[in-house]
């Protein structure tokens, strides 16, 4: 038997231990303190957290009561903040945005509300910006720093004039850490929009464009459910808490939640509380015993509170864990919605009408999903065409890194399956197209056996809750049998199970077209422009492959495609009200439209 050759060894002394300082770190480890770089055109992009961390200090300052107006501007890919709050102290200007962990955020007086309780924010900006000056105006006198990369330049302090009150930031991303990157006007407005609904009275200045919203939450909701509200939004402020409500005739539940103006993607148990306390006022009032399902079915709600110690279930804050917080928000939610219900009498007959007709609906589809679960189980004991992982939501850390892929073929399959990590990563492989569901019933996805198996392998065949896995991720050939099923894919979650979405489960899988390669290197490109400056940089003699389905790639080298370095795209909505346009557009009977709008914006990319 053959000896196994030892590592080389190498010197280990005290030359070998290193101290990054503060901002060193932050560059070396970018993922920790912001997620994704991207290049912008994702809106959970790194340079999009960037301006939200600045942003963040200076709602903060208005909800202390210190400045009302916040102006943003963003050009040449540069972002310049302006607010009228406090500003920093001037003596610790230059610590407060350049050593971690320094901040008056930990001091409960000066700050009551925050998400922001780490002392990172703004350290992340400077570090990961090529230049970042900061100016704080206080009370007649201003201090400048200025710096590039996180290391200061220079500094100074001198009169400001008439110069009001507040802080200035002014920052351009850091070409080594975003190489091509571009902002995206749409997020940052949608952005914008959000921080003034979230913050009654706030004036948002983007390039021009003032964002303001007299009636919060309301506005908000109004914005995102459109003219497909049943009946007049209900609308609750209270201290500590505001909430808006309505129903649609859509599928399942929407919510909206938020902590001291954290977005709570996962929700928590202010959302639980707010749900529980829904459910007991409409039923009181009615003097019903309806169920909670049949109570909630088609509802779009959105929910914010303010908490002084909030406690997050995960680095990312998107699910809140402050059990002590239900007993208050359940009391004030019943009392705000029967508050609603008595001084609108259309309204709650509106409700009342939409709740018997749900709790019809679930009854019809009880029976459909029995004869959907006996065929399924006389069929096979397992679920068809899928290979679990190990690990599932609510396993803990590991059951948060679960994602299951959905593709095409065995052949596709075959590749996920042997590179893939059987902890974490589970495949369902589709057979062929599935069913366009535009315009049908829920009872038709039950019928469906390719669907009803593809909700069993996902758990949500009951229960939206119970979903298995963290991520759903559509892995579908770059071709144009691949974006129609991916299609075919998104217009049954959207229509369905619309929460999924909303929630951020959903996502995309970015597989590379190219391969070019030589005998010393190969690289793997996902879109012609890398492919030409692959060629370019490994010379014209180099093989190129174009790869026709993800079937052509071999499990050595999906393996990268779906590790450490995958690269997805989460399916985003901007607003609620314009899917039904959308789907009706892309999935329903208008052919001839349809076929023009893709002769006129397709052809060119053949």
């Amino acid at each position: 038997m053959a000896k196994l050759k030892r590592a080389v060894k190498s010197v280990y002394d005290e030359s070998k231990i290193k101290t990054l300082s503060s901002l060193e770190h932050i560059r070396l480890r970018t993922g920790m303190y912001i997620g994704r770089l991207g290049d912008g055109s994702n809106p959970d992009d790194g340079i999009y957290i960037l301006v939200k961390e600045v942003i963040d200090n200076s709602v903060d300052e208005f909800i202390m009561g210190a400045g009302n107006k916040i102006l943003v501007t963003v050009k040449d890919g540069s972002v310049r903040i302006r607010d009228y709050g406090r500003g920093i102290p001037l003596g610790k200007v230059i610590d407060c945005v350049s050593t971690i962990n320094t901040g008056a955020k930990y001091n409960d007086e000066v700050f009551q509300f925050s998400v922001g309780l780490n002392g990172v924010g703004t350290k992340a900006v400077n570090a990961l910006s090529a230049s970042f000056r900061v100016v704080s105006y206080r009370d007649g006198r201003f201090f400048e720093a200025y710096f590039e990369r996180g290391k200061l330049k220079n500094s100074r302090e001198d009169s400001a004039g008439r110069e009001k009150n507040g802080l200035l930031v002014e920052f351009t991303p850091d070409p080594e850490i975003f190489p091509e990157y571009e902002y995206t006007m749409e997020f940052l407005e949608k952005r914008m929009w959000a921080y003034a609904c979230l913050n009654s009275g706030l004036s948002i200045v983007l390039n021009g464009t003032e964002y303001k919203a007299d009636k919060g939450l309301m506005d908000l909701l109004s914005s995102e459910v459109g003219q497909v509200a049943l009946y007049d939004l209900g609308w609750y402020r209270g201290d500590r808490i505001e909430f808006a409500f309505t129903h649609t005739n859509n599928y399942g539940e929407e919510h909206f939640s938020f902590v001291n103006g954290q977005f709570t993607s996962d929700g928590g148990t202010h959302l639980s509380a707010f749900r529980e306390g829904f459910y007991k006022a409409v039923n009181e009032y009615f003097q019903a015993s309806w169920k909670s399902e049949d109570v909630r079915e088609g509802v779009a709600a959105a929910v914010a509170i303010k908490l002084q110690n909030p406690l997050f279930e995960s680095q990312t804050k998107n699910k809140l864990g402050n059990a002590e917080i239900r007993p208050w928000i359940l009391q004030e939610v019943k009392r705000g919605v029967d508050e609603f219900l008595r001084k609108n009498p259309t309204a709650a007959k509106k409700l009342q009408e939409k709740i018997v007709a749900s709790e019809k609906l679930r009854t019809e589809l009880n029976v459909v999903k029995k004869e959907a679960k006996e065929a399924a189980r006389k069929i096979e004991l397992k679920i068809p065409n899928l290979r679990d992982c190990k690990f599932h939501l609510g396993d803990g850390p590991r059951g948060e890194l679960s994602m299951v892929f959905l593709t095409e073929g065995q052949s596709a399959a075959g590749s996920m399956v042997s590179s893939r990590d059987v902890n974490t990563q589970a495949i369902f492989s589709l057979r062929g197209k599935v069913e366009n569901m535009y315009g049908k019933r829920q009872s038709a996805i039950y019928k469906n056996e390719e669907l009803y198996n593809l909700m069993m392998a996902l758990g949500i065949e009951n229960e939206v809750e119970n979903l298995r896995y963290s991520k759903i991720i559509i892995a579908t050939d770059a071709d144009y049998d691949g974006f129609h099923i991916r299609n075919l894919l998104l217009t049954f979650f959207l229509t369905y199970f619309e929460e999924l979405v909303t929630q951020g489960r959903v996502f995309i899988l970015e597989t590379p077209l190219f391969r070019v390669r030589t005998k010393k290197e190969t690289r793997y490109c996902y879109n012609v422009r890398e492919r030409d400056e692959a060629v370019k940089a490994l010379g014209v003699s180099s093989e190129v492959t174009r790869f026709k389905g993800l079937g052509e790639i071999s499990p050595q080298e999906f393996g990268r495609f779906i590790g450490l370095d995958m690269r997805i795209v989460k399916v985003d909505i901007q607003v609620l009200s314009g899917i039904p346009e959308l789907l009706g557009f892309f999935m329903g009977k208008n052919t001839p439209e349809r076929r023009d709008f893709i002769m006129q914006n397709l052809v060119a990319e053949l």
